[in-house]
């Protein structure tokens, strides 16, 4: 007569939660470089340790509390550096500096709108409807800041940069909701 192993109840969940519980001590401890995502905060008030995340991975947990939210830094762009003279992107930078706005927001601004339109005045967007440089919806709302609306950058970015501080408060606001979101 053989005997028959007869798995209790209990069993199964059991070894369930080991195995969860083995792949989040995993998950918290591993300390790949390629899982890290490098993000810079202000220090925190208390004393902590907070190793690195990102979207869906924490390898660090605070000792006062357990985080529960990721670091993201939005709103930053490369360095735009000197314009030609004379160029759309000139007119930007004169603008930008006249409004007492650092050249860091110059920078967010030349990065949004190379996205928006390549700084092409006559950009239109047909599935939109979108117009000019700063992809004003509907273009001619840009009347607003000047009959030539339609050809005149310098209309184009004085109408855009209204829009921007009004609704983001400056370029890098307006990057910065352009990147969580795909517009602005």
């Amino acid at each position: 007569m053989t005997e028959r192993h007869v798995r209790t109840s209990w069993s199964l969940p059991l070894f369930a939660s080991v195995v969860s519980l083995a792949f989040v001590l995993v998950s918290i401890t591993d300390q790949s470089p390629a899982m890290a995502l490098e993000v810079s905060a202000p220090a925190p008030q208390h004393e902590a340790q907070v190793l690195a995340s990102t979207d869906d991975y924490v390898s660090g947990i605070e000792l006062a509390e357990w985080k529960t939210s990721r670091v993201v830094t939005y709103g930053t762009a490369p360095a735009a550096g000197t314009p030609d003279p004379g160029t759309a992107m000139a007119i930007a930078l004169a603008m930008v500096t006249a409004r007492g706005w650092p050249t860091a927001q110059y920078d967010c601004l030349v990065a949004l709108w190379n996205k928006e339109s390549r700084w092409n005045v006559y950009a239109h967007n047909a599935s939109s409807g979108a117009y000019g440089i700063p992809q004003a919806l509907p273009g001619d709302k840009m009347a607003s800041a000047g009959a030539d609306w339609a050809t005149n950058p310098a209309t184009q970015i004085t109408w855009g940069l209204g829009y921007i501080e009004a609704r983001y408060g400056d370029p890098c606001g307006a990057w910065a909701h352009s990147q969580r979101v795909g517009w602005y």
